[in-house]
């Protein structure tokens, strides 16, 4: 059996996707690094960054609008911005980075020092009332 969260095959998930036949004037694809659903009610994306790479205009807008048109009367949608700095060579253990910026709202929020990601979902989780 698998372990969940874990990556279950190594060699496809280093595999390269070559999105250079997806571009549509200035628009090419981007990704999102992690999605999570609480049972509808909260929804949580994740994007990160190795050190002081930036977010990247067309992403930051792409994702910014992914997070507000998931936000309903019934549903909260966060964004998180999370910095790490393992070599490329390295797994990056993503419960422990840190997050620097979260969007919600329709607003982009500072997040101060100490706040990695797994204490920021628990907390969004417990301030929406989500067990």
């Amino acid at each position: 059996m698998s372990e969940r969260g874990k990556i279950q095959n190594r060699d496809y998930a280093q595999q390269i996707r070559d999105f250079s036949g997806l571009r549509y004037g200035a628009i090419t694809p981007t990704d999102i690094d992690a999605f999570m659903d609480f049972g509808d009610k909260v929804f949580i994306f994740i994007e990160s960054k190795h050190g002081d790479t930036p977010l990247k205009t067309g992403q930051r807008l792409a994702l910014e609008r992914l997070c507000d048109a998931s936000a309903s009367d019934t549903r909260r949608s966060y964004l998180l911005i999370v910095r790490h700095h393992v070599t490329a060579l390295s797994d990056v253990d993503m419960s422990v980075q840190a997050v620097t910026d979260i969007y919600f709202d329709s607003q982009w929020r500072p997040v101060k020092t100490g706040w990695n990601v797994k204490r920021m979902v628990d907390w969004l989780l417990e301030r929406e009332k989500v067990a």
